[in-house]
């Protein structure tokens, strides 16, 4: 297996034919995934004539911002993890330099990029937040109690595509090349993922706002 990840020809794989599939599952997945909720709530009659612009609009805003819904208020350290992990989940890789050559070798194109220190505690703060999130899930019975087995993978997922990241930068543990085709491959792995486990809540998301926000505006109240 160790000779099999260091030979050139699994670098020159992860770098072509698994891109490509990667990229089409989670594109496609991600589009059938929500336009089969969408087509769900079409077929429900009563989800749609109630969706209000505004209660919705309010609804997302107050529940993406720190401690801008009550729920959010009352847990104060699982509202700083979890932004804290989303946040650097979502922005590291976007604006990591490295990335962003692979971006211009690519295709050209490139944008502002993170200070490489900055990016290196980021990578840190969702390593450290995929340990608590899978300790909370062991040891906290009110979320062990609904963990199956797609959450916990999901969780090594993510950690193990920052982890790979962050000891290949340091050039730690492994060689370089084979610590840089691990993190390539489980890249890969995590944007196959996202349509295919509970990852799909970052498109749900915005549904489920939609909705909330818009039933409770109907009560005559907030749903935040």
């Amino acid at each position: 297996m160790y000779d099999f990840i260091k030979d050139p020809n699994f670098y020159n794989l992860v770098r072509g034919p698994l891109v490509w599939i990667a990229f089409i599952i989670f594109i496609a997945g991600s589009i059938y995934r929500v336009k089969s909720l969408i087509d769900l709530a079409k077929k429900e009659k009563v989800i749609f004539p109630f969706i209000n612009l505004k209660a919705t609009l309010k609804s997302i805003f107050h529940w993406i911002i720190p401690f801008g819904s009550k729920n959010w208020r009352l847990r104060p350290v699982i509202t700083t993890v979890t932004f804290l992990f989303h946040i650097c989940l979502v922005f590291t890789p976007i604006f990591l330099l490295s990335h962003n050559l692979l971006w211009y070798e690519s295709w050209g194109i490139s944008w502002w990029t993170l200070p490489e220190s900055i990016a290196d505690i980021m990578t840190i703060v969702v390593i450290i937040c995929c340990v608590f999130f899978l300790l909370r899930r062991i040891f906290d019975p009110t979320v062990n109690f609904i963990t199956f087995s797609p959450d916990v993978i999901f969780i090594a997922i993510c950690f193990l595509t920052f982890f790979t990241g962050f000891l290949a930068y340091h050039q730690w543990l492994l060689p370089y090349n084979i610590m840089l085709y691990l993190h390539i491959l489980f890249g890969e792995i995590m944007l196959i993922s996202i349509p295919l486990t509970r990852l799909t809540h970052m498109f749900y998301f915005f549904l489920t706002r939609a909705w909330m926000g818009s039933q409770f505006a109907l009560w005559r109240t907030k749903d935040w």
